[in-house]
């Protein structure tokens, strides 16, 4: 089966989305993005529970920038906020060989399972992979890897998967619906090689939503080395969505910052004290850059003209 096949089999299930859609929530978005942690009752006597306690935030619609993620209690610097696993992930075309193809974990070659040129870091893994492997094995990816390798794509590369794992049935069709999407011309659609409706409205959510992958080489606790950690990251081994991540809104001179330790696993980190009520923020691209190479990447990248305290200085 071809690619494009694919992608009309794909069509099939939109026309009875009620097989897969699940009404979102608040209490939904909590579930896909908790911190376990020990929860201390306040009456000594009783026993305290185990469970995963809901990471302290909130998220919230915004006149000006949609939804937004708010702190519902203070939270000290170098906290860990919240983690997130991927809706979705998907490892770089150049790292195929070096990282598991589930987690993207970087791989040991001895230990790693093979199957069918990609490597798996565990049988966990590769049995979790079924979900869209099996359905992956079925088309002839060739062309369109070839092709993503050459034009320097990746996000369609996410989209593969996403198919994937709709057509399983593991994934409802309209998983990514409640993100916000880019705005894409014709000229982008047309380079990101298929133009069916459900392919140009995933890859608007994924396009904006997706988060480049650089894992820390280390376990990064306190500030200094939370702070550098992307500076001193191995190079991107993949890409990924998320769905609470997602909410996070962009500032040059962010309060939140996000690493992976070792696979596509997300850790939310408070760079800085941040009250009850404060909007949590992250920084889309590179801070260090000068305010002209921010403004043009921002504007093109992700359709936006940033309006925060740095910018507004002209730092």
């Amino acid at each position: 089966m071809s690619p494009l096949a694919f992608v009309l089999t794909l069509s099939c299930y939109r026309r009875w989305p009620s097989r897969f859609s699940t009404p979102y929530s608040h209490n939904l978005l909590v579930l896909f993005s908790s911190t376990a942690t020990t929860i201390t009752p306040p009456n000594g006597n009783e026993s305290p529970s185990s469970g995963p306690a809901p990471p302290p935030i909130r998220v919230a619609l915004t006149e000006s920038t949609g939804r937004a993620v708010f702190a519902t209690r203070r939270i000290g610097a170098g906290d860990t906020i919240h983690t997130a696993k991927p809706i979705v992930s998907h490892p770089s075309l150049s790292a195929i060989t070096t990282v598991c193809y589930f987690c993207l974990k970087k791989i040991n070659a001895v230990t790693a399972s093979q199957s069918q040129g990609v490597y798996f870091c565990s049988e966990n893994c590769k049995e979790s992979s079924k979900v869209f492997y099996d359905v992956e094995k079925k088309a002839d990816w060739l062309a369109f890897d070839d092709y993503c390798r050459t034009q320097g794509l990746k996000y369609p590369l996410l989209v593969k998967r996403l198919a994937c794992m709709v057509i399983s049935g593991a994934a409802p069709a309209g998983i990514l619906d409640i993100l916000q999407p880019a705005n894409l011309t014709q000229g982008m659609i047309l380079k990101e090689v298929l133009t069916k409706q459900w392919y140009t409205d995933v890859l608007a959510r994924i396009r904006i939503n997706a988060f480049r992958i650089e894992l820390a080489a280390g376990v990064y606790e306190d500030l200094l080395s939370l702070a550098s950690a992307s500076i001193e990251a191995e190079a991107a081994v993949g890409n990924a969505i998320y769905m609470l991540p997602s909410f996070y809104n962009h500032d040059c001179d962010p309060n939140t910052h996000i690493v992976w330790i070792e696979n596509a696993d997300a850790k939310l980190k408070a760079l800085r004290d941040i009250d009850e009520g404060e909007e949590l923020q992250i920084c889309y691209i590179d801070a260090s850059m000068s305010y002209d190479a921010r403004e043009s990447l921002l504007s093109q990248g992700f359709g936006f003209k940033c309006n925060c305290l740095r910018c507004m200085s002209g730092d």
